[in-house]
């Protein structure tokens, strides 16, 4: 069964790092979150703008959904806009895409067109 993808800002030392360990355990913000924050492909650019803007060597991890089971949930943000939430380390077996995320010349992060 196959689910929705859902989206994730990685560091590139920590996707390096996740790699060495055979799992992903997010973010020192994730971490202190208690979570791992992942966007919908509406979500995921207006997330980089406000949470990684100007970051190079930034990457997203496009995972499914339904190979995360209950440890994901879906819950509202401030906006009340549901927001995928992983309250558990990401296995690597659930990453479907590792895609580099440069930054172009107005110096956002430029994305390729995403499908849920």
């Amino acid at each position: 069964m196959t689910g929705k993808r859902i989206y994730h800002l990685c560091r590139q030392a920590d996707w390096l790092l996740a790699a060495a360990k055979g799992v992903y355990e997010g973010s020192d913000q994730d971490r202190s979150d208690g979570f791992l924050h992942f966007s919908t492909s509406d979500q995921i650019e207006d997330s980089a703008a406000r949470h990684r803007a100007g970051e190079a060597d930034l990457l997203m991890l496009v995972a499914d959904s339904a190979l995360l089971g209950d440890a994901l949930r879906w819950e509202a943000a401030s906006s009340g806009e549901l927001y995928p939430h992983l309250y558990a380390a990401l296995p690597l077996s659930a990453v479907l895409e590792v895609v580099p995320l440069p930054l172009g010349p107005s110096g956002e992060h430029e994305f390729p067109l995403l499908t849920d």
